[in-house]
């Protein structure tokens, strides 16, 4: 009955995603599917998996991993404040930081009122249990938005974070003090020293195993599983729980920045193989009968309904300070997403008799019905916003018979273009005709960083002055700015300026270079000039950073058929396309096609996860 039982949860496991493609139910996240179909399998219906040592020796290694990789999903520079960045209280770091404050303010009265009312009297516990964001499910509905990137999605996503990292700090404190380990609870702290340790002994030698790993050694996979395995045991060891470890592994192979081929076989092992187990589980262990007899429990699941929501609901307020009504609402109930982390607290606190297993059902079935609900709550209300169709930010220094044409193009494809420009009489000449142009009598560092022109994706230089455009294009390099593009008139005598450009990574314009190549280009393939000049249908290039379309044949394509692939660029090497090339992350796709259908494969293509 053992060995059937396994089979039973690893046949479900499969079947499970392939039922919601074929049935196209995309609102429900894969890990409540597979509670559900647990609790189908388990006690509550069917009763034919039985729990045994093998099944849960495998859910405890799905809840480890599934921290571990929630872990590595946390984006560390989404905390660093950029240089010119504009700082104000509406960055999403401050707006996250105060409502995930709000968040333990209503999480506690919550609690509060539970045991006010008599039906559940650990506050402590109540504050964690209601305080924790599913932060996977909360990424995955981001992305499915395509709008983790921008301003809303990091906001929602750090507050997602916060209720992730805060509460599992607490409940390691929960635990130690009700396990009767508060005296030991200072050895935590040599948990995150372990961290920091691991993270300093293999970041160089890191760079090395990806150049010697080959096919049979996975040098990467296996020296994830080895943080794993250390983090883990020493938090056993201090007092601390095993999933605190896991998560702290996940950080430390975030911050040794693996290639995505790594992450996506960490992923593979992880959702495809061992987190299934902890979830159906979850669900098997369900017994729905049992609640469903007890008035008492019956009561208390919609009570607890009310205080998930009720816990995060009002950080609508919080958002409202930059974001619509509408999205503020939405961003709210996806925050009210839980499910992943209540799991464990709730596996933890039934260790510690801290709690019964009936109130543990009925956290459990709560929590599966706002995680069912929240994803279809924030799909239904979302708009997107002026700031969410944003492509890319241009800014233009200098303002000419050049530059303004080229804006103007832009700005009616993917672009938010602004320009700037230190003379008046060209101020006053092309003000009517640029849709944001701004007047600044002197150009320098300072004037540009009071007028955040530093926070943008893409900066160009134009001026007749090389000198000038070098100096300009250097001061934006050092202040952060991504992409620099500084035009260099003179063909003659400038290589080592050319070359001091290159080596702080500013791309150069050469008027001459581009000259002479499209002269070549009208003489040898005339076409290809008339592609170039053409506003409605020519050639594009998008970088591949869908991880839907990574390792996918060419041919097989969604929008295949509508454009018309002419080259690949690859490590800064050329790739004649074929049907069954393989993109790869990073790929350069240089294609042909009419505007519209270029439109939509191009936003595929740059779809980040």
């Amino acid at each position: 009955m053992e060995q059937a039982s396994i089979l039973i949860v690893v046949v479900a496991a499969l079947i499970i995603p392939i039922v919601m493609a074929r049935f196209k139910v995309s609102t429900i996240p894969t890990a409540v599917a597979e509670i559900i179909a647990g609790i189908i399998l388990g006690k509550s219906a069917f009763n034919i998996v039985i729990p045994n040592q093998t099944l849960t020796m495998m859910s405890t290694f799905g809840v480890i991993m599934l921290m571990f990789l929630s872990g590595m999903e946390i984006d560390f520079d989404l905390f660093r404040g950029h240089k010119g960045q504009k700082q104000d209280g509406k960055s999403p770091v401050k707006l996250a930081v105060q409502a995930f404050a709000v968040v333990i303010v209503c999480s506690v009265l919550m609690g509060t009122l539970l045991k006010v009312l008599g039906l559940f009297s650990d506050i402590f516990l109540a504050t964690i249990v209601f305080s924790t964001v599913a932060l996977g499910v909360v990424i995955a509905t981001l992305k499915e938005k395509e709008i983790l990137g921008r301003p809303a999605g990091q906001t929602i996503l750090l507050t997602a974070v916060l209720g992730e990292v805060i509460p599992m700090l607490s409940l390691t404190i929960y635990a130690s003090i009700n396990g009767g380990n508060a005296g030991r609870l200072w050895l935590i702290t040599l948990l995150f020293v372990a961290a920091i340790v691991l993270l300093h002994r293999f970041r160089q030698p890191y760079v090395w195993f990806n150049r010697i790993s080959k096919a049979t050694t996975q040098l990467d996979i296996r020296l994830a599983f080895c943080l794993i395995f250390v983090l883990v045991t020493i938090a056993e060891t201090v007092g601390a729980e095993n999933i605190l470890g896991a998560f702290l592994a996940g950080m430390v192979m975030k911050l040794l920045q693996p290639t995505e081929a790594t992450k996506d076989k960490l992923t593979s092992i992880g959702y495809g193989f061992l987190i299934p187990f902890f979830f159906i589980l979850t669900g098997v262990k369900l017994n729905l009968k049992t609640l469903l007899s007890n008035p008492q429990s019956l009561a208390l699941i919609p009570v607890l309904v009310f205080c998930f929501i009720l816990a995060k609901l009002p950080i609508m307020a919080i958002f409202h300070r930059r974001f619509s009504m509408r999205n503020s609402f939405a961003g709210s109930f996806l925050i009210v997403t839980t499910i992943t982390l209540v799991l464990p607290s709730l596996a933890v606190a039934r260790e510690l008799h801290a709690i019964t297993s009936s109130q543990s059902d009925d956290f459990t079935l709560a929590a599966v019905i706002v995680c069912l609900i929240s994803p279809i709550i924030f799909n239904t209300f979302y708009k997107l916003e002026k700031a969410d169709l944003i492509k890319q930010r241009v800014v233009f220094i200098g303002t000419n018979t050049f530059s303004v044409p080229v804006s103007q193009q832009l700005s009616k494809n993917w672009y938010e273009v602004r320009m700037v420009t230190d003379k008046e009489d060209n101020y006053k000449t092309f003000n009517s005709e640029v849709a944001d142009l701004t007047y600044m009598p002197t150009i320098d560092e300072e004037s540009m960083r009071a007028g955040n022109f530093f926070d943008t994706d893409i900066l160009i230089v134009f001026y007749q002055s090389d000198t000038k455009n070098a100096r300009i294009a250097k001061i934006a390099k050092a202040n952060g700015v991504p992409r620099v593009i500084a035009s260099q008139s003179n063909p003659a005598g400038n290589h080592k300026k050319f070359g001091d450009l290159y080596e702080q990574g500013i791309e150069v314009y050469n008027h001459f270079n581009v000259h002479t190549s499209v002269l070549r280009a009208l003489i040898e393939t005339p076409s290809v000039l008339d592609m170039l000049m053409d506003t409605e249908a020519g050639l594009f290039e998008s970088v591949v950073r869908n991880p839907n379309l990574v390792g996918m044949e060419l041919h097989n394509l969604p929008f295949i058929d509508s454009i018309t692939v002419s080259r690949i660029y690859r490590n800064h090497k050329a790739i004649s396309p074929h049907g069954d090339t393989v993109l790869e992350e990073g790929d350069h796709i240089l294609f042909t096609g009419e505007r519209t259908a270029a439109e939509e494969a191009r936003r595929q293509l740059r779809r980040r996860r």
